[in-house]
């Protein structure tokens, strides 16, 4: 068993996104039973709300369903209970090593640091481009899912 964490700030843009689209590629792939997939904020801001609104129009633009989330905020226990902890930006990477004390196995990265082209994926709350948001997160969970199912260390 796999089991993933994404991570950004409020819980409710990036990494609600992450979450529902990785569930879906797993689904397509036949492995769903192969993976435990959740999101978490690094922040209290948003903690209870749905998924804002962009993320939801955009999933169902492209067919992805839509995951039963509330915000939540990530824990200390989390580094425990995951095997990657993916966050969105550079910030997420300093508020999770702040939340968790530290990364001594190494399990949190960004999640486009697992593409040919490492960078921060951009807070749509802020661009309103939930298009670009959705583009990255894609290409993000699907390196994810190829280095699983190959057997890589994320």
């Amino acid at each position: 068993m796999i089991s993933i964490l994404f991570i950004c700030h409020g819980n409710i843009c990036r990494s609600t996104m992450a979450e529902c689209v990785m569930k879906d590629l797993i689904a397509k792939a036949g492995k769903s039973g192969a993976f435990v997939i959740d999101s978490a904020g690094t922040s209290r801001e948003e903690i209870g709300n749905p998924i804002h609104h962009g993320t939801r129009r955009k999933l169902q633009q492209v067919g992805v369903p839509l995951c039963d989330h509330r915000a939540v905020q990530m824990t200390k226990a989390d580094y425990q209970t995951y095997d990657y902890i993916l966050a969105m930006d550079s910030a997420n990477i300093r508020n999770s090593l702040r939340i968790t004390g530290g990364d001594p196995e190494g399990k949190i990265k960004r999640l486009l640091d697992l593409t040919e082209r490492p960078r921060d994926i951009a807070d749509p709350w802020y661009t309103g481009n939930f298009d670009e948001t959705y583009r990255d997160v894609l290409e993000g969970c699907q390196a994810l899912l190829t280095l699983c199912l190959e057997g890589s260390n994320p």
